[in-house]
């Protein structure tokens, strides 16, 4: 067998943290990479893992033959990356995270405009709202909005994501538009039921001060662009980030309100995990969206044109 084969299949054995995860990210077989482990543990006269029927462990011999091995694949895909590197070529798959409705949004142009730069990088796409882990899934880079709890995650800030109050100009013209956070109180509103605390919403008033109002919802829902919708057809008062209603207020679909106010700013990260070196088309991606991602982003340009045209 393979010695460079059995290696990758340990590691990706132990980072994934079951065969059967193993066999997915590897694109083969449960049964073969189990004989893969079991040759190399044979031919190393070692025992690698415990395994019971429900949990794998790493053994204090495999536990150091791990690191080692894992440091010899990312040696090799560094050496090869390298190469290619010199040669103006970047070329493998990148597996990347994206939250749902920002990655459908935003994300298609500059992946595209990525791959006309490297047309031999392959993308996997994972877009979900849901938090993975990036080793067991064996993704290169997530891209994650919102503030980080995981520290063993290596990050690289982007851009803060903008919040916006804002309803319809029905709604508005039915029920008034509310000149304080606390006019709030008296408005149907609409929340976004992922977070800890749907119903209280965070600003800083106009002297900087933080301060939170917890609103009445009429409807919650776990789709910001299902409550952007359901705003634009006035069901009420939503507070969204500005790169999901921003294309709903430059079509006059919704109107910021409260703009005197500081809503929530949540900073947006490229996360990536710190177990390998970071390959050159990993390394290079995240350098891209930086670029791209630097200054204003375009979505909050287009409101702020939009409030200046209205003074």
């Amino acid at each position: 067998m393979d010695k460079f084969e059995d290696l990758q299949a340990f590691v990706a054995v132990v980072e994934a943290g079951s065969f059967t995860a193993a066999a997915e990210r590897l694109n083969t077989a449960k049964s073969a990479v189990s004989r893969r482990v079991s040759a190399l543990e044979e031919r190393l006269g070692v025992q690698l893992l415990r395994r019971t029927t429900r949990v794998l462990n790493l053994t204090e011999t495999g536990g150091s033959f791990y690191e080692h091995s894992a440091r010899i694949l990312a040696d090799l895909d560094e050496a090869e990356a390298a190469v290619q590197q010199e040669h103006g070529e970047l070329r493998g798959t990148l597996r990347v995270a994206l939250p749902l409705s920002f990655g459908v949004r935003h994300m298609c142009k500059l992946i595209a405009a990525f791959a006309r730069q490297h047309p031999k990088v392959e993308f996997d796409l994972d877009l979900n709202d849901r938090r993975i882990d990036l080793i067991e899934e064996g993704v290169d880079v997530a891209l994650r909005i919102g503030h980080l709890s995981d520290s063993s995650h290596i990050a690289r800030r982007l851009f803060d994501a903008r919040s916006v109050v804002c309803a319809s100009p029905h709604y508005l013209s039915v029920h008034g538009e509310p000149r304080t956070p606390l006019d709030l109180l008296d408005h149907r509103c609409l929340v976004y039921s992922n977070l800890q605390d749907p119903s209280k919403w965070p600003y800083k008033d106009q002297d900087g001060k933080k301060q939170t109002i917890e609103v009445q919802p009429v409807l919650s829902a776990s789709s910001g662009d299902f409550l952007t919708n359901a705003a634009a057809h006035g069901m009420g008062l939503v507070i969204q980030p500005t790169f999901i209603a921003s294309e709903s207020i430059r079509r006059g679909n919704l109107v910021p309100v409260l703009t005197d106010y500081e809503w929530p700013v949540t900073p947006a990260y490229a996360i990536y995990p710190p177990t390998r070196h970071l390959s050159y088309r990993v390394r290079a991606f995240i350098d891209f969206l930086a670029e791209r991602f630097s200054g204003t982003p375009q979505w909050d340009r287009d409101c702020e044109a939009l409030s200046a045209s209205k003074v």
